[in-house]
């Protein structure tokens, strides 16, 4: 995965225009909003195009630029402009909303997700759930109240192949699983951190929200803030949370009962704020899972394996990736299986038919708080320099005082933190 730039977005709102085929829906068509429009909250929707059965009535972004490319883009799509709007609560009043695409950077999810669930709307959201622990909590308490239909955007919860892998694991034809390896190493994008005027369209403040506002950059701006700590904390955090989730399903775990984490900037060091080498031990009770990530290029030995999970089973090995499963026996030869699905497109289509039947999608915000949970208790290792221990019932740090209280970060006034 690259660094998205200006053209790849783009290119993702040209697809919106289209005229991809659409699968006829019969009944009312759902009327959506996308809060977030910049680039992931278009692939979001034209995912929800291809499924049918939508309109987008209305689209939400801090940066007026993206908004009106955004809103040029799918009145070519759909025959009709959505409305615009720069703050999220004024598109939730939009009269017949009924579901919201929820695609900001973490800082935001929280108070859009409550404030989405308090107008009862069905809303499909990004990962990772929220910014930190209480926060996750409180959107998972805001979501049962409201009886909606959420979905948090684990897209990978309908990759085959990694279905596939779940089954083949639980139903023991590796064996007992006595460790998991988990990584995902890449080259990261590193734009210019040096302080400067954000673009006019841009407005910097809203768009920081309950953050810490820092002097913008295109480091930390559009689509490079996931390796700044203030806004998306870590490569962990916001692609590794994918395969963290994919294990914790594959074992039927909930949160490890402690996590420890070391690395550090060695090569980007002033580049970026987070670890672009790091090392995790998530002690699950079913066995250990370790993740590793290295974001300086350096060149694999076995690139096939850069990206992907490693099973460790008493009888059989097995790596999974995305569309590929390699089954290594303690005799015998390999065997290899590949599956291709559009991941993206099933996880909208199963977010869309839970609403349309009244049903529960594939990944309920509660899910979505244990992945998250997971890996921003490694953060947490990290940052306080100690092995966290968690009581899962309590959700408390029980073994440090400074590691507890990083569990919620203070909101930047005036903004209130919902767990406070």
């Amino acid at each position: 995965m690259t660094t998205p730039n200006r053209r790849q977005f783009l290119s993702a709102a040209a697809a919106l225009s289209l005229g991809r085929p659409v699968r006829a829906v019969a009944g009312e068509k759902l009327k959506i909003g996308v809060i977030g429009c910049g680039w992931y909250g278009m692939v979001d929707l034209d995912a929800a195009f291809r499924a049918g059965g939508v309109e987008a009535v209305a689209l939400c972004d801090v940066d007026s630029l993206h908004l009106s490319e955004s809103a040029e883009a799918v009145e070519k799509r759909q025959g009709t402009r959505p409305k615009t709007y720069k703050h999220h609560r004024e598109l939730l009043d939009t009269p017949g909303l009924d579901a919201v695409i929820i695609a900001t950077p973490p800082q935001w999810h929280a108070l859009q997700l409550i404030d989405a669930c308090r107008k009862r709307l069905h809303i499909y959201c990004e990962k990772p759930l929220a910014y930190d622990i209480r926060e996750g909590r409180a959107m998972v308490d805001a979501a049962k109240k409201s009886g909606a239909v959420v979905q948090i955007g684990f897209q990978r919860r309908h990759s085959e192949m990694l279905r596939e892998a779940a089954r083949y694991i639980r139903g023991g034809n590796a064996g007992r699983i006595v460790q998991v390896d988990a990584n995902i190493h890449f080259t990261a994008g590193t734009p210019d951190p040096t302080p400067q005027d954000p673009p006019a369209s841009l407005d910097w403040d809203l768009w920081c929200g309950p953050a810490p506002k820092l002097p913008y950059s295109p480091a930390i701006g559009h689509k490079s803030w996931r390796l700044e700590a203030n806004y998306g904390n870590g490569h962990l955090v916001d692609w590794g949370i994918h395969l963290i989730d994919a294990v914790r399903v594959a074992l039927g775990e909930t949160t490890p009962k402690s996590v420890t984490a070391t690395g550090g900037l060695y090569q980007l060091n002033g580049k970026i704020t987070t670890p672009d080498t790091l090392t995790v031990n998530f002690e699950f009770d079913r066995c250990p899972v370790v993740w590793r990530h290295r974001l300086w290029g350096a060149a694999e030995y076995t690139p096939e394996t850069k990206n992907g999970i490693t099973f460790f089973g008493e009888r059989e090995t097995l790596f999974v990736t995305d569309n590929r499963m390699v089954v290594i026996p303690q005799k015998g030869e390999r065997r290899i299986t590949e599956i291709k699905s559009d991941a993206g497109l099933l996880h909208m289509q199963d977010f869309l038919e839970a609403v349309r039947k009244k049903r529960q999608p594939a990944c309920l915000p509660e899910d979505g708080f244990h992945s998250t949970t997971t890996v921003q208790l490694a953060m947490i290792s990290y940052r306080a320099g100690t092995r966290v221990d968690w009581d899962p019932t309590r959700e408390q740090i029980t073994n440090s005082t400074a590691a507890a209280k990083l569990l919620m970060r203070d909101y930047r006034a005036p903004y209130k933190h919902p767990g406070a």
